[in-house]
């Protein structure tokens, strides 16, 4: 049974409750049809209040998903067998042949790379051989018996042939013993002489062709001095032709400089690498560094790109990184229009309301699914958080229907459960200036001009108070970055429905000022009323960019 392709649901960078929770619960729900398999993920660290949310509701954390780029593991992997590095060069090159292969890569009994060889190696070394190739190779004779389609009648068939040079003994003995050294494979025809002089010079291996037959006595005599005696069907000129494939295939392997990829490498880090290369074939390992296939340069061109759909977003500067290889087939959102481009048609939905899971408890509505408890949780909680229970501007009779109704399958009593959840995000002493900074914080381009938005809520102003301290030194620092010229970070108070607005940049103070008619004083200033990031700061901000 062939697996389900995967098709991941994710939201934005920095992920906030209704991101997570509205990817995991339409996973849920898309999961019901069976036809495919869709894989909640995350595109960056979850924040306290999501971790508590998804504590609370004992829900699994989708994992981490940083960039849907197109991985070698989405490449066609030839999954070819490795071989041992021992057996023979013809039994190397019968696998290619039976593989189709030019290239065989060799492993260990764990799997791990040893070596490759190609097609080409063992052409140039059959071109390349000298007498003395097959004992530098130190050849086991059983290999040499076996490539000769012969058997080893005497001697160790556990030896190698170690030195010494292979030699037809086409002479007679007298002329043989000025030529035949200690040591020495002889390849010989039926005559009993020259078996005799070729074990009294100490021949370590004599080739007898055409099954001739090797007296009991020059037997004896060869097991008493070492000499192995292997007998064969071939004649003269076929053994001097194909003893060389005896070799083992260890002797032309490529060992070092080996040019490798692993499963997860991403393809535009790898094309030009391959580029410089003129391999036919690259080794694939695992994050293991085993051994699992080979890819080609062809491969590149019939690559399957990750299927996505994105949930709360529709902004390039907001998505997982690269975006433009994936194959988006929908998009499912509540904020104003981005700058996402896909090659065809999708699935766009995307409503005046305040929280994408508002639109995902819709979607089970429509299609008559029973919400379970633990799904009910999700969306009921990342409704609250993104409308702030229900004082944020964004927030419709829809969400707040929503939100009611949930709440009820969910068992939980809604103020009270977003007092502790609102809580829970705001306990931020144990993080970073840095990560408290990236907790809630989105990028945005107006023309030629990128400002980046963060915001924390909170119901305590002391808690406020202490992340503004802890802010203020590193607004500087995070100006400048990722392009970024301008940097607001809103410090929201729940209950007062208000934020103090941390600004840097050169035109920062002039933007709030012809945005909300207030003077920026010391990095900060108040903005009575103003809560929603997305409907009540950003829309203001872009006016006011968009006619300068």
């Amino acid at each position: 049974m062939q697996a389900k392709r995967k098709i991941y649901i994710l939201g934005h960078k920095n992920p906030d409750t209704d991101s997570i929770c509205s990817a995991i619960a339409l996973a849920y729900l898309k999961n019901r049809a069976g036809e495919e398999l869709y894989v909640p993920k995350r595109a960056g660290q979850m924040n306290e209040e999501t971790e508590y949310v998804l504590r609370h509701f004992k829900v699994q954390p989708p994992a981490y998903l940083p960039d849907v780029g197109t991985q070698i593991k989405d490449m066609e992997i030839r999954r070819m067998p490795g071989a041992s590095k021992d057996i023979s060069v013809r039994e190397a090159w019968e696998m290619m042949q039976e593989r189709q292969a030019v290239t065989l890569p060799l492993t260990d009994d764990q799997g791990n790379l040893e070596g490759i060889v190609t097609v080409g190696d063992i052409t140039t070394s059959m071109m390349n051989q000298n007498p003395k190739s097959l004992s530098e190779a130190k050849t086991p004779f059983a290999h040499i018996a076996r490539t000769l389609n012969g058997e080893i009648e005497v001697g160790d068939k556990e030896a190698c042939f170690e030195q010494g040079k292979v030699f037809i003994g086409a002479a007679n003995p007298d002329l043989m013993r000025q030529y035949i050294e200690k040591g020495d494979l002889i390849i010989l025809g039926n005559r009993a002489e020259d078996h005799l002089c070729a074990v009294e010079m100490g021949a370590s291996c004599i080739v007898v062709g055409l099954n001739a037959q090797v007296s009991p006595v020059i037997r004896r005599y060869a097991e008493e001095m070492g000499c192995v005696i292997i007998r064969t069907p071939y004649d003269t000129y076929t053994i001097t032709r194909m003893i060389a494939l005896s070799m083992p295939v260890r002797a032309l392997m490529l060992s070092e400089g080996l040019v490798t990829f692993h499963t997860l490498d991403f393809t535009d880090k790898i094309r030009g690498i391959m580029g410089q290369y003129r391999f036919r074939d690259f080794p694939i390992l695992d994050m293991q560094d085993r051994y699992v296939g080979t890819i080609s340069r062809r491969n590149l061109l019939n690559m399957q790109k990750k299927r996505v759909i994105l949930v709360d977003h529709n902004e390039l500067s907001q998505t997982v990184d690269n975006i433009n290889e994936a194959e988006i087939l929908e998009i499912i959102d509540h904020h104003r229009i981005g700058n996402l481009e896909t090659m065809q048609p999708i699935a766009f939905r995307n409503q005046p309301v305040g929280c994408t899971a508002t639109i995902v408890y819709q979607m089970y509505q429509e299609q008559q699914v029973e919400v379970p408890k633990d799904m009910a949780g999700l969306l009921c909680a990342a409704i609250l958080s993104d409308t702030l229970m229900f004082r944020s501007p964004t927030c419709t009779p829809v969400d707040k229907a929503a939100a009611r109704a949930l709440a009820q399958i969910a068992g939980i009593e809604v103020e009270k459960f977003a007092m502790d959840m609102f809580r829970a995000g705001s306990d931020l002493k144990s993080k970073t200036a840095e990560e408290i900074f990236y907790q809630d914080f989105k990028k945005f381009i107006v023309g030629e001009m990128t400002f980046g938005v963060g915001q924390i809520s909170s119901m305590a102003v002391d808690e406020l108070k202490m992340i503004k301290e802890r802010l203020e030194p590193n607004m500087e620092q995070e100006c400048g970055k990722h392009g970024i010229q301008m940097v607001f970070f809103m410090l929201t108070n729940i209950l007062e429905e208000s934020t103090e607005l941390l600004c840097y940049g050169a035109e920062a103070g002039t933007v709030i000022r012809n945005a909300f008619g207030r003077e920026v004083v010391d990095g900060s200033c108040v903005l009575p009323g103003v809560v929603s990031r997305k409907k009540q700061l950003i829309p203001a901000m872009m006016q006011v960019l968009q006619e300068a």
